[in-house]
């Protein structure tokens, strides 16, 4: 019913920035909280960035100071700008949405497909 599509990562050396961009369309009568996940190879998925429909934001320490989350409610969609990136910051980067769909009883969570971000030189 609720797609969630990435675009936007890529190879980028350190120092070097990227922005992802994740549109979610379908069904869809709210969101609330948007949000950004990552996992590298061994690791357990954790989250990058969230953003209420109201723009309230939160960051991983790790990404604080380097990352911005934003959203354009009226496109159902969120943008994570990412600067000064570094080898660590290399994954797969998910964004999540929950979502109340049309004709919908309750919040449900949607992911997208994923989209590899590497850091190297």
């Amino acid at each position: 019913q609720v797609q969630l599509v990435e675009s936007g990562g890529g190879l980028v050396q350190p120092g070097g920035s990227l922005r992802l961009s994740c549109a979610a369309s379908g069904s869809i009568f709210s969101i609330n909280v948007m949000g950004w996940y990552r996992q590298a190879p061994g690791k357990q998925r954790e989250l990058v960035a969230g953003i209420t429909s109201g723009g309230s934001t939160n960051y991983a320490d790790s990404v604080k100071g380097r990352f911005t989350i934003s959203r354009d409610n009226a496109k159902n969609t969120v943008y994570l700008q990412m600067n000064s990136l570094k080898p660590e910051d290399t994954a797969v980067y998910y964004c999540n949405a929950v979502v109340w769909v049309v004709a919908g009883t309750r919040w449900y969570d949607y992911w997208g497909q994923g989209t590899q971000v590497t850091v190297s030189s």
